[in-house]
Order: C-alpha cells, then structure tokens, then sequence
C-alpha cells in the first residue's frame, strides 16, 4: 500500500513540475508572442532599456535572416553543381576540380 502512495506521491510531483514549466514565465519556456511578451512585462524595463532590447532583437533577427539566405543560396548552388555533374556524367567533385582550374586560369 505504501508503494501505491509513493507511486502517486511521485506522480502527483512530476505533473506539478510540468505544470510549474509550462505556467513559469521564463523565456526559454516561451512559445509564442503572448507569453514572451509577459516575461518581459515581468523584467520591468524602462523605456530606454526596451528600446535597447528591440534595437538588438532586430539586428538579431536580421542576421539570422542573412544566415538562412546564404545557407539557402549554398543549397542551390551545390544543388546546380549536382544536376551539371549529371548532365555531364562526370563525378561531383570533378565538376568542382574544372570549376576550380578554370577559375584560377583567369
């Protein structure tokens, strides 16, 4: 019977824990607009320090949009490297030795 109580015990702790996660207002914890912008309501900045805080997001958000459009832009590239190295039935990376060669030719 004990057993059955710490069992329950335990498991009445774990759900708790989880609640305690999802209803915390820490920012790792945030999914979506709502509840990020009551973790920083709760930072209780001022004006100036919010203006700082947006000023870094967006240059945050800037650079990762430039990382996702490079990586997408490698992506292509290695993706028309591929269908020439087909189209021409030699090996990916004798394409890239001949795109090389010619290269440093110039």
């Amino acid at each position: 019977m004990t057993t059955d109580l710490d069992l329950q015990s335990a498991i009445a702790a774990l759900d708790e824990y989880g609640y305690e996660k999802k209803a915390s207002t820490d920012l790792e914890q945030a999914r979506n607009k709502q509840q990020m912008g009551k973790y920083i309501k709760s930072l209780d900045y001022s004006l100036r320090r919010l203006l700082i805080l947006q000023e870094t997001v967006n240059e945050l958000v800037e650079e990762k949009k430039h990382q996702l459009a490079q990586q997408e832009n490698i992506q292509t590239y290695k993706t028309k490297i591929i269908n020439l190295s087909r189209e021409l039935n030699l090996s990916y990376e004798e394409v890239l030795a001949i795109m090389t060669e010619s290269s440093t030719k110039k």
